[in-house]
């Protein structure tokens, strides 16, 4: 778009700084924001202006799916209102050309009794640059590399000169040491294939439904496992809650057939990992195990907790049940939402980087800022698909959200007034007001079927009281919390009242409407999974409610939530609660869509 006046309306404006500004109501807005997804990061979301910003790492997951530098160029030009900045076009192409200047490569022989790995370079600069980093040259010596004869790795005579060699065992931390260096690391050592295991998907499931993989999903898997060569079947796949990562999962395990270690969140998710491999797949319940704090068997198919791999007796001690990543031939690692992989098991590097690994997840967002752990040790982002697109086609819920803001009661203010700042949280959290208005929206919109969503327990025992609603907290014993889900799940409850332990891997299909009355400080995460709740598909929009206290730090924390919501195109309503006719405006467009989704 040469022309000045023609460019005007468009929706996007790039800064020298790296941020770019997304006017929401100009048109192509949208189809805007759809382009930006591969390579931005979403920072700010206020009411008319968005605020993105690019970054490396942002720039590397993209490079490591096959989106170019001049595709990212070629996109802010497209969208930009003005000229794109010449430093900003100059930055993008010499940091995403970063990805694959460092390459790692395997040993063709055995040194000194112990195997080694190759890290090459075809740049002088690079290789100097690294020399003189006293954080990774301990782990690397200077050497040159002569490829053999036959063995199938290509290395420039540039490279030749230019390498390193590192111990095996030193794969990981290398990675994660150059990757904050500013060095991401194109890994390009072959994986070990594992015990084979015949595994295939059903065409009709044991409960008696029919079963196709969606095409999306087959393309997931597609872009992990790529040729099974070099640099291919490891890395992140990132999917809206409801979109069916176990099926992906389920379909790289189906083209790959050999052991497989899956890790989750808690034991209703491996219980209901183990239903649906029993349900969709052509293993016998004799080849899957569950290895918790309640079972530990080691089956061809293992699936395992977080919990139970980084216990351990004390302290200072060590992980007494790390060694099931080495144990069973394992050929391929499913991390279950990936982003919330505790730290401890980054430091398994040598065992998790010789097996082919995925990591699951509805968002890339680490509430603790170790999103390039995700990236150097499971591996890049492979694949992802806007939430709104897969809205689009139907293949998770319209949905709407709406934040409920209401008033703390004057007898609780001065209290409020005096607290500390974790003080002030929980009283705005647990505002008694909030269990008036979860009876309002339950009465009000008795024909769905119903999550209660908190932090704080004493509120949530009760408001399941109140309105005489099962619930379940970390407490509730690991059958009756799945009896509680099954009976949810089948129809016989329509209201289930839950703590945090429902935010993560637990399917409840039929869920159309969320009230969420205490979260996790702005955790986006969090806010992430608890949308994901109720976004499976049906014939109707579901919707997810979030009560705020006007005028506390709730309300800082909830536009930290909305930061996620907006990133994947989802607008917020805002009712200010006076009484129970606050949400008449609702009860309109909810009998428009009763015939089905928009």
């Amino acid at each position: 778009m040469a022309d000045g006046e023609s460019r005007f309306g468009n929706p996007l404006i790039v800064q020298s700084d790296r941020t770019l500004l997304l006017d929401v109501h100009a048109p192509r807005a949208e189809e805007c924001r759809n382009a930006l997804i591969p390579f931005a990061e979403l920072e700010r979301s206020p009411e008319h202006l968005h605020t993105y910003r690019i970054t490396p790492l942002s720039l590397w997951n993209a490079a490591s799916a096959g989106f170019s530098a001049e595709s990212a160029i070629n996109a802010l030009e497209e969208f930009s209102r003005y000229d794109v900045p010449e430093s900003v076009s100059a930055w993008i192409k010499e940091t995403a050309n970063k990805f694959g200047r460092l390459r790692l490569i395997p040993s063709a022989q055995e040194d000194s009794g112990l195997e080694r790995l190759y890290l090459v370079s075809g740049s002088a600069y690079v290789h100097k640059e690294i020399s003189a980093n006293p954080a990774v040259k301990k782990f690397l010596t200077p050497c040159e590399y002569e490829a053999p004869e036959g063995s199938g790795i290509h290395v420039s005579e540039e490279e030749s000169k230019f390498c390193f060699s590192l111990k095996l065992t030193d794969r990981g931390i290398i990675k994660q040491t150059l990757l904050q260096a500013g060095w991401p690391v194109k890994d390009e050592v072959p994986l070990t294939d594992g015990s084979p295991l015949e595994i295939s998907l059903r065409e009709r499931t044991l409960s008696g439904k029919d079963f196709k993989v969606r095409d999306y999903q087959k393309e997931a898997a597609r872009a992990l496992i790529g040729d099974k060569g070099p640099g291919t079947g490891f890395g992140t796949i990132v999917l809206p809650c409801g979109a069916g990562k176990t099926i992906v999962g389920m379909q790289i395990m189906s083209e790959l057939k050999t052991n497989t270690l899956i890790v989750t969140t808690n034991i209703s998710a491996v219980h209901q990992w183990i239903q649906e491999l029993r349900d969709k797949t052509s293993l016998s319940p004799e080849q899957i195990a569950e290895y918790t704090g309640e079972s530990k068997s080691i089956k061809p198919v293992t699936v395992a907790t977080y919990q139970v791999l980084t216990w351990r007796p004390d302290k200072a001690g060590p992980y007494p049940h790390f060694s099931l990543f080495r144990e069973n031939g394992w050929g391929l690692i499913i991390y279950d939402e990936v982003h919330m992989l505790p730290a401890p098991v980054f430091r398994v590097t040598a065992e998790i980087q010789a097996v082919r690994r995925v990591g699951l997840t509805a968002t890339l967002v680490r509430e603790d800022g170790c999103e390039g752990h995700v990236f150097s040790l499971v591996g890049p982002k492979r694949f992802d698909v806007p939430w709104k697109e897969l809205e689009r086609d139907k293949w998770i819920a319209k949905a709407e959200c709406v934040e409920v803001r209401l008033s703390l009661p004057q007898q609780n203010q001065i209290e409020y007034a005096t607290a500390g700042s974790r003080a002030k949280h929980r009283l705005a959290s647990e505002n008694p007001v909030k269990e008036r208005i979860v009876s309002e929206l339950v009465r009000v919109f008795s024909g769905n079927k119903i999550l209660i969503i908190g932090q704080y327990l004493n509120q949530l025992e009760r408001i399941s009281q109140m309105l005489g609603a099962p619930i379940i907290t970390g407490k509730t014993p690991t059958a009756e919390r799945d009896r509680i889900y099954a009976e949810f799940r089948n129809g016989d409850m329509s209201v289930l009242v839950v703590s945090k332990v429902a935010n993560f891997a637990i399917d409840l299909p039929d869920a159309s409407m969320a009230i969420q009355v205490s979260g996790t400080f702005g955790s986006r995460q969090e806010e992430a999974q608890r949308l994901g709740r109720i976004l499976r598909p049906k014939e109707r929009t579901s919707r997810f409610f979030t009560l705020i206290t006007r005028d506390t730090v709730e309300e800082d924390f909830g536009s930290n939530r909305q930061k996620f919501l907006a990133e994947q195109g989802y607008s917020y309503r805002i009712i200010l609660y006076d009484d129970e006719h606050s949400f008449d405006e609702l009860l309109e467009p909810l009998s428009l869509e009763s015939g089905g989704m928009a």
